[in-house]
């Protein structure tokens, strides 16, 4: 993401991306993309047909960005804080449950590494994913089963409104996808189909990596769109014989589901978020891990006190 966010800034001339610099370099080899909309309405992408050298490149994206001076010379500090979980936090062994609970749900993060007081090395990485795991690990519990049998209307769930949910259209080009997640701060969206109601697939941050690294889909980069994407990651996975959400249909529940069997398709299927469908399919709303973690926990007044003054400071160059 911070690779497709450094080329667009540099197309723009924006971020420090001179004429000259390493980025607008590498930018003229891999060349850019921008958005534009068309009179139906339609999002495309465009590109500088008239670069000799963009439509010389093809094959691996990572042949052309390891031969780059800018890949040789970019540093860690370059990208941190250029991921939506920045800064940078850790909990100690002797924090509560309930921080931590806190912290993966209302406070945002993905994950919270783990050290000792005092200590130099991270002890362990505690994920929103692992305490899904452990929630699903408590069936049979009186209070899990008093609790998991709540509907997801009962809670709450979801929490988003049906006209707030980030999404991409089958003919949007995929890279709008990944636009509006580092945009809104999410960690997937639904892929709909031609009306716009129901979802055929979904993509998530990770799914960029097959953007950037299987040749059949980087050549076509700039234009391919989402429903293409999905079908092109499938086929790559097919051939590569990896194991995938992408491979399977899409996960779906009802409003009237409930959450106990949430969190056990979640924890199965080893996915972040599930999509809420009504009697006819349509997608009404999605629930994410931190959406379920966060019916668990209530933040007491003034609960954290100093507990984040320790906390490295966001980068200058932070996108978050």
């Amino acid at each position: 993401m911070w690779l497709l966010y450094q080329s667009e800034a540099a197309a723009n001339g924006t971020n420090g991306s001179a004429v000259g610099s390493p980025v607008a370099n590498l930018v003229s080899r891999l060349g850019s993309f921008t958005f534009r909309r068309t009179s139906s309405g339609r999002v495309e992408t465009t590109t500088d047909p008239e670069s000799d050298e963009t439509a010389a490149v093809g094959g691996s994206f990572f042949e052309t960005l390891t031969s780059s001076e800018f890949y040789k010379n970019t540093k860690v500090g370059d990208i941190s804080g250029s991921f939506r979980w920045a800064p940078f936090l850790a909990l100690q062994t002797s924090d509560t449950f309930l921080t931590m609970l806190l912290l993966l749900s209302k406070y945002r993060m993905k994950s919270l590494p783990v050290v000792d007081m005092g200590g130099d090395k991270i002890e362990n990485i505690i994920t929103q994913s692992s305490v899904v795991h452990m929630l699903a690990e408590c069936v049979g519990l009186p209070w899990f089963e008093s609790w998991g049998t709540k509907k997801l209307s009962e809670l709450g769930l979801p929490l988003m409104k049906p006209q707030k949910l980030v999404k991409v259209n089958e003919d949007q080009p995929v890279l709008k996808a990944f636009q509006l997640m580092r945009e809104k701060g999410v960690g997937g969206l639904p892929v709909m189909d031609t009306s716009g109601t129901k979802a055929i697939g979904n993509i998530s941050i990770r799914d960029v990596q097959y953007l950037l690294t299987a040749p059949n889909i980087y050549k076509d980069y700039r234009t391919i769109t989402a429903k293409d994407f999905l079908t092109a990651v499938r086929q790559h996975l097919h051939e590569q014989q990896e194991a995938s959400p992408l491979l399977g249909a899409v996960i779906t529940c009802k409003k009237d589901d409930a959450i106990k069997d949430i969190i056990l398709k979640l924890d199965s299927e080893k996915i972040h978020r599930i999509y809420v469908t009504d009697d006819k399919g349509n997608t009404e709303g999605v629930i994410t891990l931190r959406d379920i973690i966060s019916k668990l926990v209530h933040e007491p007044r003034h609960y954290f006190g100093d507990f984040f003054d320790g906390v490295v400071p966001l980068p200058p160059n932070s996108t978050v």
